[in-house]
């Protein structure tokens, strides 16, 4: 489904992501562990191009995910307007699928809820559908109703995040990436921020997302729902995947010292 080939990242020349290959199938769920700046949510973010990569590659479904901007396609450099489209046109793009594409079939939920604070419940999931999916509204209107049903908070259908508790924000977070029906999910810590008695309702709805079979790759600190929901577990430090295992192996036999290190001083 997703494949990542020797996937480099930079800030202000330090090495972030330092050459990273990895393979994500349909249906499996996924969790990536880790100190703080080992690099675990740039990789996540640069899935979908919302970080820039300064090298490798990534595919998704046998297609490179491209920007088609004009670093990839040095001999477009000097144009614009109609010659610029009209030459882009003439790139042979069999083996790439657009940013934009990749981004509707890859929901994203951040840290920090991410929701449009001047819309209300409804209008913050049924924007996307309508606007990238072309969805009409009463479509995405009965996508929006069903799945805030599903999510237990039909009742707040009307109301602004300003009104919402911060587990009620990322529900209705998770919700609104589900209303763009996507074949993976990317969870960024979705819990980090919330209060801890906000924490279960939000893994109670990932683990009955991934029950139902929805794919996932889930950065977080939770070492219960690791265990319990994903199919494999990564562990990263210093820009790299030091280990990738199934849960059971990964949490009692662990391979490399700084992960027996690393689940040596947390609570799991």
């Amino acid at each position: 489904m997703i494949n990542i080939k020797n996937l480099v990242k930079k800030f202000n020349g330090k090495v972030v992501l330092n050459s990273i290959n990895a393979e994500f199938k349909k249906g499996e769920k996924v969790v990536i562990i880790g100190p703080s700046g080992s690099g675990k949510s740039t990789f996540l973010r640069c899935l979908n191009l919302l970080e820039k990569p300064d090298g490798g590659e990534i595919w998704l479904d046998g297609k490179r995910i491209s920007n088609l901007s004009l670093e990839l396609y040095p001999s477009l450099q000097g144009l614009n307007g109609s010659a610029l489209k009209k030459e882009i046109q003439k790139l042979d793009k069999r083996d790439l699928i657009d940013i934009n594409e990749a981004r509707s079939r890859m929901g994203m939920v951040f840290q920090h809820f991410n929701l449009f604070n001047n819309l209300n419940v409804l209008e913050n999931i049924t924007l996307a559908p309508i606007k990238l999916k072309k969805a009409t509204p009463k479509e995405a209107l009965e996508i929006a109703e069903a799945l805030l049903d599903k999510i237990g908070l039909y009742d707040k259908k009307n109301e602004y995040p300003s009104r919402l508790s911060g587990g009620q924000k990322q529900r209705i977070a998770i919700a609104r990436a589900l209303a763009m029906k996507p074949e993976v999910m990317l969870y960024d810590e979705p819990t980090s921020a919330l209060d801890p008695e906000m924490v279960g309702g939000v893994l109670e709805l990932m683990k009955s997302l991934a029950m139902e079979g929805m794919s996932m790759i889930c950065v977080t600190h939770e070492m219960g729902f690791a265990k319990e929901v994903a199919t494999r577990v990564l562990f990263m430090e210093g820009g790299n995947i030091l280990e990738d295992e199934e849960p059971k192996a990964f949490f009692e036999n662990p391979k490399s010292e700084r992960l027996k290190y690393f689940l040596s001083h947390i609570r799991h």
